[in-house]
């Protein structure tokens, strides 16, 4: 799976991993189910909804898109602690190399895995795992996941502003 990344990103969006469809695709957050591209949209990230194949558009806007671990799976709880561990290094570098503004971790479990915290709240975090950058935790746009639409776009809005600040 392709990164979308290059240096001085505004906002560089960090998910899990991929999944099948995804790997199967070459684009990110392909499946059907997953809201990414919906909600950032919705929450004015993006002027228009992209659809998968656009993915790389990302980079016209200044965002990038990456993961924390390589290996496609079904679901996140599929990934080992060594891939984690793995990843992790690898993620640090990329963010050091590339130096993105902001830092959004598509999902609490993404950044608890990179900053070895217990717990965090949504938004912008008081410390950054690599200094220089802001951290941003982000509910994980999968189908899977409870919270509602309108509470996920919220948060996304957020960093909206964030980003406007700057």
């Amino acid at each position: 799976m392709q990164d979308h990344i290059k240096h001085n990103l505004e906002i560089l969006f960090v998910g899990f991993n991929p999944s099948i469809m995804s790997s199967e695709t070459g684009h990110h957050f392909a499946n059907p189910n997953n809201r990414f591209w919906k909600i950032l949209h919705e929450s004015s990230l993006t002027p228009k909804k992209l659809h998968p194949s656009e993915d790389y558009t990302v980079l016209d806007f200044q965002y990038g898109l990456t993961n924390i671990v390589a290996r496609p799976t079904k679901a996140a709880d599929e990934i080992t602690k060594e891939e984690y561990a793995e990843g992790k290094e690898t993620l640090k570098n990329k963010i050091k190399k590339y130096r993105p503004k902001i830092v959004c971790y598509v999902g609490k479990g993404v950044y608890l895995q990179l900053s070895g915290k217990k717990k965090a709240p949504w938004g912008k975090q008081e410390d950054c795992v690599v200094e220089g950058t802001i951290d941003f935790v982000a509910p994980s746009s999968s189908g899977l996941v409870r919270m509602k639409m309108k509470d996920t776009i919220s948060i996304y809005s957020e960093l909206k502003i964030l980003k406007e600040e700057g």
